[in-house]
């Protein structure tokens, strides 16, 4: 399903989301149902929530949100995200093949264990048309509790019928430049 500048999530999620944005006094995390995202070139991905009151807050950032009450204090949007929205376009989607494994991702300049959650490929940007530039983003319940969208490149996965125990970044892998075509 392709989306402009807010779409929808594959399933919604019950998490947690850091009150400070939320409230004129902060009371901690609250529980929240997120459902949507928003998508505007050069930010952080927005989250839509509902609070248990029946409000809607769209585009709180993804740092603001956790899993659990003891999540990692302290965490910056470069820890949440890789890299800013390229464009207004994009499409969400749950690889079946992902569903429910672990992964190692980059998370800021710290690798961190976490679970898939979902996928986001942005589309019809300036950036997506280039093999090199071209990245679908992992959204990822990590073990300390927090979300990070982070880049294929800085995910591998734990898929143990295939890939093993270990999970380590690869090394002597090359980037996509080229593009083909049939005429």
């Amino acid at each position: 399903m392709q989306n402009t500048l807010v779409g929808q999530l594959t399933n919604h999620v019950y998490c947690l989301i850091d009150s400070q944005y939320t409230h004129k006094v902060s009371i901690g995390f609250i529980p929240v149902v997120w459902f949507g995202l928003v998508s505007y070139p050069s930010r952080v991905w927005g989250c839509t929530v509902m609070l248990e009151s029946g409000a809607i807050f769209r585009n709180l950032p993804p740092h603001a949100i956790a899993f659990r009450e003891d999540a990692v204090k302290n965490w910056e949007p470069s820890d949440a995200q890789c890299w800013d929205c390229y464009g207004y376009d994009f499409t969400v989607l749950e690889y079946d093949y992902l569903r429910g494994l672990d992964c190692k991702a980059m998370a800021g300049a710290k690798e961190e264990m976490g679970s898939y959650l979902f996928t986001v490929a942005p589309v019809a940007d300036a950036f997506s048309a280039y093999p090199e530039q071209a990245k679908e983003f992992v959204f990822i319940k990590l073990d300390n509790g927090r979300l990070t969208i982070q880049p294929t490149n800085n995910v591998v996965f734990r898929e143990l019928s295939f890939t093993g125990k270990d999970l380590e970044f690869p090394k002597g892998v090359k980037r996509q430049t080229e593009i083909y075509t049939a005429e």
